[in-house]
């Protein structure tokens, strides 16, 4: 790999700490501080991302390069480091966080001219553990790879999974918080974007009044993420906050979409470029359910829950907002910029329903259409994703309480399904409706529903089959999630089964997940 071609443009920028100090602590007026990754002396490849190595720049992989790839016996031009940021932790501000289970090797220019920073997780502690060794185990590591691998074949905008290998160290962690930590396998994963800077790291600078980094910070990323935007002045931080609140609104679209839950949706968790970050208790949804959250940490209070995403993440822009004040100053802008927020996302999200449902268009009477479904598919505990699958062949079905009663966790019994005949009833006249063909109806919903989803269950079977040295599983996920809009194995179109309703890792996660 072309290793040689990563550089570390931000350490030349801004202000940091060089003494390469450990030892967990704040580091006050300063973006970042070096740091050394532990290193790993037996460390073995699991899976290697060549497609989106040579899309980054970095080559084609050879031996010689495991031990970059598990952040060990590192080059001279790779000067590693951590990045400091703020955030908002389930609604209460918690001040500097910052990169603790995360280290940057830099970034790399591919031949096109398009820049990707290169970070491992889980390679060593860094001053923003709290606590922590910095490490991750494969369980945790697995879910980031594949489930960052899996959003970006759906189209949705995320990080990107480079690499995993084991370190050959275990590590002690307590999965559900509940007193009781086990050894695990440890794992370490390569991950890329175009850029990991959160609301965070603008929090931090503006907190600390740290107002001309704060102001660096901006224009650097204005300049080097939003080249659309050539006002100047107070413009164009306007400008920049503007076109972040519309990225997190699509990015929110797209998690309902596809039934996502992030399950820890703190201020630093949220990219400023509206990417999907940091795969913790996530989970994709099997049961329809706008109250579910996969995070135990969320409980019982649900802030983070499926239904709520949307509000959390006008939110986090409110304190984003706030963050940015001293450089906008127009009280009136930002109130009008946030009040607006949910008029756009609740357009675009219904929009999407639309897609979804293979409708032409927006209409008026589909606000109350969707309010009737969503009340249907909690009632009927319909599996979200198989819903719109089995909506596309409702032509063809010949026994409809058999077919649905195939996608519902509970039991349809004669009440619930004449609400589900009378739902279908609305459902073909509005299709009626359409000024499009059936056939481009059709197509329509078969580009925006997928067929196949990373469920949790799925990646609990991955992970224990790699914990027992095999790879089948994840090589067969790895072809399903590449093509999520098909169904390549039919077994992985069915609801959750019921032997893994109670099993920790299948539906609810903890933080350290």
């Amino acid at each position: 790999m072309n290793i040689d071609k990563i550089t570390q443009p931000f350490t030349e920028i801004f202000p940091g700490d060089f003494s390469g100090n450990t030892i967990q602590r704040n580091t006050p007026k300063v973006l970042f501080s070096t740091v050394d990754p532990v290193g790993f002396e037996t460390p073995e490849l699991i899976i290697f991302n060549e497609k989106l190595s040579e899309e980054i720049g970095l080559g084609k992989f050879s031996e010689r390069d495991l031990n970059f790839l598990a952040a060990t016996n590192l080059p001279e031009n790779i000067k590693t480091y951590a990045t400091a940021y703020a955030g908002h932790q389930f609604g209460n501000w918690a001040g500097q966080l910052g990169d603790g289970r995360a280290i940057l090797a830099g970034e790399i220019t591919n031949p096109a001219g398009e820049k990707n920073e290169i970070q491992w997780k889980g390679a060593g502690a860094t001053p923003y553990s709290r606590h922590a060794d910095g490490r991750a185990v494969l369980r945790s590591s697995v879910r980031e790879y594949l489930m960052s691998e899996a959003m970006n074949h759906l189209g949705i905008p995320t990080t990107r999974g480079l690499s995993l290998c084991f370190t050959g160290e275990e590590v002690v962690r307590d999965m559900m918080y509940s007193g009781n930590p086990q050894n695990e396998k440890g794992a370490v994963v390569v991950r890329t974007a175009e850029s990991f800077l959160r609301f965070g790291h603008f929090e931090l600078m503006s907190a600390q009044k740290e107002i001309k980094t704060l102001t660096e910070l901006t224009d650097f990323t204005i300049k080097n993420y939003f080249k659309n935007i050539t006002s100047q002045g107070e413009q164009k931080y306007k400008d920049f906050f503007s076109e972040v609140c519309t990225k997190t609104a699509d990015l929110m679209v797209e998690w309902f979409r596809v039934g996502f839950v992030h399950g820890v949706m703190n201020t630093d968790n949220m990219s400023i470029l509206g990417l999907t970050i940091d795969y913790g208790p996530y989970s994709m949804m099997d049961e329809y359910d706008l109250n579910f959250t996969p995070n135990t940490t969320d409980l019982p209070g649900r802030r983070y829950a499926f239904g709520k995403q949307g509000q959390i993440s006008q939110w986090n822009l409110w304190q984003l907002a706030n963050a940015l004040f001293p450089l906008i100053k127009d009280e009136k802008f930002l109130e009008e910029t946030l009040n607006s927020y949910g008029n756009y996302f609740w357009e675009a999200h219904d929009k999407m329903l639309c897609r979804k449902f293979g409708f032409d268009k927006l209409k008026k009477e589909d606000e109350e259409f969707f309010i009737n479904w969503q009340a249907l598919m909690q009632e009927l505990q319909f599996d979200y994703t198989l819903f719109f699958n089995l909506l596309e062949k409702l032509e063809s079905i010949s026994d409809i309480k058999k077919d649905f009663q195939k996608i519902s966790y509970g039991f349809l019994d004669d009440v619930k399904m004449k609400k589900l005949e009378d739902f279908i009833k609305n459902y073909s006249l509005r299709i009626k409706t359409n000024t499009i063909s059936k056939e481009e109806s059709l197509e329509l919903m078969r580009k925006t529903n997928p067929k196949f989803l990373l469920r949790n269950y799925l990646l609990f079977e991955c992970i224990e089959e790699i914990n027992n040295g095999k790879t089948e599983m994840l090589q067969k996920l790895t072809k399903a999630l590449e093509n999520p809009y098909e169904e390549i194995f039919s077994e992985f179109s069915v609801k959750r089964p019921a032997n893994y309703d109670d099993i920790s890792g299948c539906s609810m996660l903890s933080c350290s997940s």
